[in-house]
């Protein structure tokens, strides 16, 4: 096992993981309260995403991006369990104070970077739907004429 799965499953387990779990239940019906998390980590994605390496930062992007199809309604193609992992996984990254907090330079972000990578791996099925609808959905969309704004 390696380090970063390690660290993934200690964070899964971890009382901090259990409270994002159970706010992510009272946010995830609500699309205000999705779209207030969604606005929060958005910010601190901003301020501190930098410290989110490749294929995390990327899928913490692709969290958002589905977390938004959903609470506007236009993307609902998602198991529960899977829509409510990644919540929980996008709440986690919100809390300042985790396993590893976010303050400790350097290490801070490697908790949630783990926890990111964890979820998307145990959910990978159902993000690559979610990736191939939203593919199509761009290329549907109709091409303006030449200058056309």
């Amino acid at each position: 096992m390696t380090a970063k799965e390690t660290m993934a499953k200690r964070v899964s387990k971890s009382r901090f993981f259990s409270a994002a779990k159970l706010k992510a239940e009272s946010i995830v019906n609500d699309p205000d309260k999705l779209q207030e998390l969604l606005s929060e980590a958005d910010q601190k994605a901003k301020i501190r995403g930098k410290n989110l390496a490749g294929e995390a930062r990327d899928s913490l992007t692709t969290a958002f991006r589905l977390l938004r199809a959903y609470a506007t309604g236009r993307y609902r193609r998602i198991p529960w369990k899977s829509l409510m992992a990644v919540t929980a996984a996008v709440v986690y990254f919100v809390m300042p104070l985790d396993v590893i907090p976010d303050f400790i330079l350097g290490f801070g972000f490697l908790d949630d970077a783990a926890l990111i990578m964890w979820t998307f791996k145990s959910i990978r099925r159902d993000m690559d739907r979610f990736a191939r609808w939203e593919e199509g959905n761009q290329q549907s969309e109709p091409c303006k004429a030449d200058g056309e704004i």
